[in-house]
């Protein structure tokens, strides 16, 4: 049924990439706190570094869970379920870093995105594995994919950087999570690159 794997080989990698949505859940240390799932889609936006590490564009849009919660205590899961194809599901349990605008570090991953970047992006969260496993999926049901939806990307498109800045510290629960963690830095550093 199940199996465990050391690292992101090519199989999983092309797994990986090939599935047009994936799901991510944090949640805080907090025994009452609320856990956060999120779909993650927008084609190009997950990139697979090295075969223990992953990393993902946070878009600005919603609220800023998974950055709070991986702000306090690291603790994230990816999955990605084969929804045509082989049945599938693999997760990716691992320790989540949100890397901000102002990090040194940004220019670098934000270059592993290339076309996918784009207005909106207001932190990418990096995964260092510690467990990969897959599973069968056989509950998983058949889906088709028609395409990308663009509302999003053009939403944020039509913003400029000082916008989208300002539009960031209107948003409830954006520099604070539900459970009041500290989540995005505001105000929003400017884009370097």
């Amino acid at each position: 049924m199940g199996k465990l794997y050391e690292r992101i080989d090519s199989r999983l990698r092309t797994f990986i990439e090939e599935q047009p949505v994936f799901f991510t859940a944090t949640a805080p240390l907090s025994g009452d706190g609320h856990v956060n799932l999120s779909p993650k889609g927008r084609a190009g936006t997950l990139v697979v570094i090295d075969e223990q590490r992953l990393a993902y564009l946070d878009f600005g849009g919603s609220g800023a869970e998974t950055i709070a919660h991986v702000r306090e205590n690291g603790r994230i899961t990816l999955m990605w379920c084969a929804f045509s194809g082989p049945p599938n599901i693999v997760r990716i349990h691992g320790d989540g870093e949100a890397v901000f605008r102002d990090d040194p570090r940004w220019p670098e991953l934000i270059g592993l995105f290339g076309e996918a970047d784009g207005p909106g992006a207001r932190a990418i969260i990096l995964v260092h594995a510690r467990r990969i496993a897959d599973v069968c999926g056989y509950a998983v049901p058949f889906m088709e994919y028609r395409g990308e939806r663009t509302l999003h990307s053009e939403y944020l498109a039509r913003k400029t950087d000082e916008e989208f800045a300002a539009y960031c510290e209107k948003k409830e629960h954006i520099a604070t999570s539900l459970d009041g963690l500290p989540a995005l830095p505001l105000p929003l550093p400017a884009r370097t690159v």
